[in-house]
C-alpha cells in the first residue's frame, strides 16, 4: 500500500484537521519535507492554503476536536494552529486543555520560532520552490570546483536543517548550499 494509500485509510478520507472529505493531499509536518506515513497528515485545500498563515477564524475552531487525535503529526499541526490562534479566547482554553509527550512537544516547538525558520543572507524567509542568487563563491567541499557568485539556484528545497538548502546548481547535481550565502530572487 502506498504512503498517501495508507494516510487516506489512517483519516478515512477526511481531513485530519477539520473533517473535510473534499480534495484530500498530503502534508509533511515541517521541519520534515517528506511525507511519511509518521510525518505527514491529510489535509483539505481550505486548511492547506491557511495552515501557515491562518485567516478564517472559525474554521479552525475545528481544531478543538482534532486536538485530540492519537497520531502525533495532527496534534504537533493543531498546536502550532491554536498556539498561532491565541488571540482568541476558544484557543487560549483548547491550548490550555491540550495534552502532548514531551517528544511531540519539542516537535511542535521546533519550527514555530524565527531561528527554526530557513532565511537568506537579508533576513527573508526562503520556502521550498523559491529562487535564490549565490552572493558570493563557494568552494564545493571534497572538490576543487566553485558556485560562482551570481549563480541562480532554481527551485531549492528545504532540508532539516534551516540552515542549508538544496538545489541544482548549473543544471547539474543537486547540492546543499548554505542559506546565508544566498538572496531571494
Amino acid at each position: 500500500m502506498s504512503i498517501e494509500a495508507t494516510l487516506l485509510d489512517r483519516c478515512q478520507s477526511k481531513c485530519e484537521l477539520c473533517s473535510s472529505d473534499s480534495s484530500l493531499s498530503a502534508y509533511p509536518v515541517p521541519p520534515h519535507t517528506h511525507v511519511t506515513v509518521d510525518t505527514a497528515i491529510m489535509v483539505c485545500d481550505k486548511c492547506l492554503s491557511e495552515i501557515d498563515e491562518p485567516k478564517d477564524i472559525n474554521h479552525w475552531r475545528c481544531l478543538s476536536d482534532s486536538m485530540w487525535s492519537q497520531v502525533p503529526a495532527v496534534q504537533v499541526t493543531a498546536w502550532r494552529q491554536l498556539t498561532r490562534l491565541n488571540t482568541e479566547t476558544w484557543a487560549q482554553d483548547a491550548l490550555d486543555m491540550m495534552y502532548m509527550e514531551e517528544e511531540q512537544k519539542t516537535w511542535a516547538m521546533k519550527g514555530m520560532s524565527a531561528d527554526d525558520k530557513t532565511v537568506d543572507c537579508n533576513g527573508a524567509e526562503l520556502k521550498k520552490g523559491d529562487d535564490v542568487t549565490v552572493i558570493k563563491d563557494l568552494p564545493i567541499k571534497g572538490s576543487n570546483q566553485v558556485i560562482k557568485q551570481g549563480t541562480v539556484i532554481r527551485g531549492i528545497s528545504l532540508s532539516d536543517d534551516p540552515k542549508l538548502i538544496s538545489g541544482k546548481v548549473n543544471g547539474g547535481q543537486s547540492m546543499y548550499v548554505i542559506a546565508e550565502y544566498c538572496r531571494k530572487k
